[in-house]
């Protein structure tokens, strides 16, 4: 939904602090689940006073016969409570002309309300997201919406899946949309994963958004840190026509509170 047009220069010099950062909190850590480069998400939550950070570092999108830069696109997941947690997102757009945009900016609250496979238990898992969408410095897209997202995963061996299915009020024009997506994983071994999606969003009025995407997740060492490389392709006229992405997703114990023993 967003096209960059000119903006601040300002988001581009955090880049070199992001990766700096990452590179540090990798070093010790606890627990990461790694639902980068998909859409979609899945039905667990951060354990409480988890951060975990899924950054894409670098993304290629292809549209039109021009190629714009994400760099990057960060999203941080808080533990406030079981099963309960806080969720913000953003990504930095840089176009063709130079010109930098922080686009897609949103913070949500996600609550599991059914534990399953991924916490452990039988069955499927249900979660929700929801939350406001806010400001974008895109030209058009300054203004505020909603998004709320129901979310079940399940295993159908030797698959896990994530239905997604959703919906709100877009920033452009306050219009209506509808979102859904659906995440297959393979284990090739305890490390590897292939992985697959399928994702849509609908606006009232406008061409469907629709994309595909394959990918591979990898844990490179015993540490809780995951690597992903994934490419995106769009199968309706709205959506980008490719895009090439990879990123990291890692996490970390905030100090917990109270006297020392």
């Amino acid at each position: 939904m967003s096209t960059p047009t000119k903006g601040p220069r300002g988001p581009v010099a955090i880049i070199p602090l992001v990766v700096l950062l990452a590179a540090t909190l990798s070093l010790a850590l606890p627990k990461a689940e790694a639902y980068r480069p998909f859409i979609s998400t899945d039905a667990a939550v951060a354990d409480p006073k988890e951060v975990e950070i899924e950054l894409g570092y670098f993304t290629l999108q292809r549209e039109r016969g021009e190629n714009t830069f994400l760099i990057p696109s960060a999203v941080l997941n808080y533990g406030l409570w079981r099963n309960l947690e806080l969720v913000g997102e953003f990504r930095v757009a840089r176009g063709p002309g130079g010109d930098v945009d922080v686009i897609d900016p949103a913070v949500f609250v996600k609550a599991v309300i059914k534990e399953g496979v991924l916490q452990g238990q039988d069955g499927v898992g249900v979660a929700i997201e929801a939350g406001p969408l806010l400001p974008s410095t895109v030209r058009g897209e300054r203004g505020a919406g909603f998004e709320g997202t129901g979310i079940v995963s399940g295993r159908l061996a030797p698959f896990t899946v994530h239905v997604n299915v959703g919906g709100g009020i877009d920033r452009h024009a306050a219009k209506p949309f509808g979102v859904w997506g659906v995440i297959g994983e393979l284990p090739l071994n305890p490390k590897l994963r292939v992985v697959a999606e399928v994702a849509g969003e609908s606006v009232q009025g406008e061409p469907a958004n629709n994309t595909t995407l394959l990918g591979l997740i990898w844990q490179p060492s015993s540490r809780n840190v995951y690597w992903d490389v994934a490419v995106r392709r769009g199968i309706t006229r709205a959506a980008p026509d490719w895009q090439v992405t990879t990123g990291v997703t890692f996490g970390f114990s905030l100090p917990r509170g109270g006297p020392k023993p």
